[in-house]
């Protein structure tokens, strides 16, 4: 069986390589840094007339008709230049929770506008445990006639301030399910470690939402892990390009430090920890596309391997760029932060192990 992806999928990700070189630059990405918006609403446009939103989407709700597979590589390459749009929350997360959970008339309602890029969306999970599994759910969602409405604050919530459309993870008295919110959030931005997305705390009062038809966090949750994963890979890719390439400009003692076996040795380990997190990415993503019996491990194997991995990457490519990389001026610490927050958000390393440890039986 051949698990590689398609030419077609290659092209789609090289195509976006060159795209994203030429348009989203880290001159680009550093003018939302103090920018109160915090993300480029021009290569925004230039994506939706690509049909990057739609890619994912059925042609009836305003798609292309593809699936989360054609967005991997993509995530990659968005997560490489720490790109300053709400994709990976809109498109690869909120938008496919709709899509997996939504009914047919729901999805007619609520994905046109995420597909064209015309609405932002995003998920809001996590509350003041900073738990993203059921038993950390506290918002409430009660019904009164046929209206349900939320009442709960949520935090670390990806783009919150861009947003349009909240997707809510709510506990009702059958347990926990997903809910849309249209109107009533209150966002609060927050500024986030990573300085080239936004973030936020989004409260409900007594807000009116809409249950989607599908009930559980699952299939939404997993998928939403398994999207912060891909572009975690292509950042720490980015990062081990920009180490190799300043190791064999940068000279000490009459020679590029690349030929130093030390220096050899941290690039070898960087590319060690990366291929298999690359890999069990992939998996991950692969197996909740096709609903894959180990898909809940799939993920969780995934996320706590890719968490710690990937931030030794992060660590070991500062080391290697010395004093320069904790500079304003270089870029090293835009990667490490995006690798950084994204450890922690969606689930750390530790609490994937636990869950891990709970999925075998242990």
């Amino acid at each position: 069986m051949d698990f590689d992806f398609s030419p077609e999928q290659y092209t789609l990700r090289d195509e976006a390589r060159r795209f994203l070189e030429q348009q989203c630059p880290t001159s680009h990405v550093r003018e939302f840094i103090d920018d109160p918006a915090g993300w480029s609403r021009g290569l925004w446009k230039q994506m939706a007339d690509l049909g990057w939103m739609a890619l994912p989407f059925p042609e009836d709700a305003g798609g292309l008709g593809q699936g989360f597979l054609d967005l991997v590589l993509l995530l990659g390459e968005l997560g490489r230049v720490v790109a300053p749009v709400p994709f990976l929350s809109s498109i690869a997360q909120a938008g496919q929770v709709v899509l997996r959970h939504g009914s047919p008339e729901q999805q007619a309602r609520f994905l046109p506008g995420i597909a064209s890029g015309e609405q932002i969306a995003t998920v809001a999970i996590a509350e003041k445990s900073g738990s993203y599994d059921e038993a950390g759910i506290d918002t409430r969602a009660e019904q009164s006639g046929n209206a349900w409405r939320l009442t709960g604050e949520k935090r670390y919530v990806l783009d919150a301030p861009a947003a349009d459309l909240f997707v809510v993870a709510a506990r009702t008295p059958e347990g926990a399910r997903w809910f849309v919110v249209e109107e009533g959030a209150v966002v609060t931005p927050k500024k986030s470690f990573d300085l080239t997305r936004t973030m936020g705390t989004v409260a409900l009062e007594d807000v009116e939402a809409v249950p989607l038809e599908s009930g559980g966090l699952e299939p939404g949750l997993r998928i939403c892990v398994a999207a912060a994963c891909a572009e975690m890979v292509g950042t720490a890719a980015k990062i081990l390009d920009l180490t190799v390439g300043y190791s064999k400009e940068r000279e000490q003692f009459g020679r590029p430090i690349g030929s130093f076996q030390a220096i050899k040795h941290k690039c070898a380990e960087m590319l060690a920890d990366l291929e298999p997190s690359r890999s069990a990415a992939y998996y991950a993503c692969w197996a909740v596309a096709t609903d894959a019996d180990d898909a809940d491990l799939a993920v969780s194997v995934a996320k706590s391997f890719g968490s710690e991995a990937l931030a030794r990457v992060a660590a070991e490519g500062v080391q290697v760029h010395g004093g320069i990389a904790f500079t304003w001026e270089h870029d090293m610490h835009l990667y490490q932060k995006r690798i950084k927050s994204m450890e922690h958000l969606f689930g750390d390393a530790p609490y994937h192990h636990e869950r891990i440890a709970q999925l075998v039986g242990l």
